[in-house]
C-alpha cells in the first residue's frame, strides 16, 4: 500500500529524530522540507492534502533525500537553497552555507549606510553572495563590489544576484584586497574563516561538509581577520567603518586588533544569543 503524505511524514520524522538527534519538533519541519522539495509543493499543500497517497516514484525520490539527510549531509544543500533576511540564496557545497546569526552583520552594516547616499561597499569573502545582495537590494543607491578567492562560489553568487534581479553589484575573483589594490571604500564588511584549523567542531555537524577554506583560518583562528584589518585602512575612506564577524570568543582580541590599527569607535556586538559576534570601527 501506498504511504499518505501524512504517513510519509511521520514515519521520517522519527527516523531524522532517532538519526540526528533532533527534537521531535525539528525533526518534523525537516521531514516536511524535504517532502515538499520532492513534490514541488508547500508546506500548507501537505497539510491541506495529507491523506492523499505518493505515488512510487514520489516515495523513491522522497526516500533519497532522507537517506542524504540521515548521512549527515545539510538540508540547505540538500534542498539547493537557503532563506537569509527574507531573501531566498541558492547554495552548493562550494560556498558556507548562510546562517541567521550573520545577519547581524547586514543589519549593523545597514545601519552605517544611509539610504539616500551612493557609498561604495566592499565584501571581503563573499561566498554566496548573501551579505552583499542583501545589502545591495536594501541601498540601490550604494555600489557593492563582492570579492571571493573561489571561482566555484563566485558563480554561485553570481547566479543568486542575477536571480534577485541585483545589478547594482560587482564580482571579482581576489584574495582577500589583491584584486581592489588602488580602489578606496566607505564601508567594508566580512564573514571570514575564523575557526581554529583543529578546532574539534570541523569535524562535527553541517561543518563537515561545508568547504573548509570558508571556515579555518590558522591556529587561532584569527589568521585571515589579521590580513583583513591591515589592509582595511588603505582602502577605506576617512570615517569608513570596518564590520566582521568571528568566533565566540574572538571578541577582546578583534577588538584590540581595531584599536592597534587605530580605528576609533570599537566595538562589539552580541546577536540574539547574547555571543558578541560582530566587531565593527572607524577610520579617523
Amino acid at each position: 500500500m501506498p504511504q499518505t503524505i501524512t504517513q510519509a511524514l511521520l514515519n521520517n520524522q522519527t527516523l531524522l529524530a532517532q538519526a540526528l538527534q533532533l527534537e521531535k519538533i525539528e525533526a518534523r519541519i525537516e521531514a516536511q522540507a524535504l517532502l515538499s522539495h520532492t513534490l514541488g509543493v508547500s508546506k500548507a499543500y501537505l497539510i491541506a492534502h495529507r491523506d492523499e497517497p505518493l505515488n512510487p516514484l514520489q516515495e523513491n525520490q522522497f526516500q533519497t533525500l532522507v537517506a542524504q539527510r540521515l548521512k549527515g549531509e545539510p538540508i540547505a544543500y540538500i534542498l539547493g537553497e537557503r532563506e537569509f533576511y527574507s531573501l531566498p540564496f541558492k547554495v552548493t557545497p562550494a560556498v558556507l552555507i548562510p546562517r541567521p546569526e550573520t545577519e547581524l552583520l547586514v543589519e549593523l552594516a545597514l545601519a552605517h549606510i544611509p539610504q539616500n547616499t551612493p557609498l561604495r561597499i566592499l565584501d571581503l569573502g563573499t561566498g554566496s553572495g548573501a551579505v552583499a545582495i542583501t545589502l545591495a537590494k536594501h541601498r540601490p543607491l550604494a555600489s557593492v563590489t563582492a570579492i571571493d578567492q573561489s571561482l566555484e562560489a563566485l558563480n554561485v553568487a553570481r547566479d543568486n544576484a542575477a536571480r534577485l534581479a541585483t545589478t547594482n553589484i560587482t564580482f571579482l575573483q581576489s584574495d582577500w584586497y589583491q584584486s581592489v589594490k588602488h580602489q578606496i571604500f566607505d564601508i567594508i564588511v566580512s564573514n571570514p574563516p575564523y575557526i581554529a584549523k583543529n578546532d574539534i567542531h570541523l569535524r562535527q555537524g553541517d561543518l563537515r561538509f561545508e568547504p573548509i577554506s570558508a571556515l579555518a583560518s590558522g591556529i587561532d583562528g584569527l589568521t585571515d581577520i589579521h590580513t583583513i584589518v591591515n589592509g582595511a585602512k588603505t582602502h577605506l575612506s576617512p570615517g569608513g567603518w570596518l564590520l566582521f564577524e568571528h568566533g565566540y570568543d574572538q571578541a577582546e582580541a578583534c577588538k584590540a586588533l581595531l584599536d592597534l590599527h587605530g580605528f576609533i569607535h570599537a566595538e562589539s556586538v552580541n546577536d540574539l544569543a547574547k555571543i558578541p559576534r560582530v566587531t565593527l570601527g572607524k577610520t579617523p
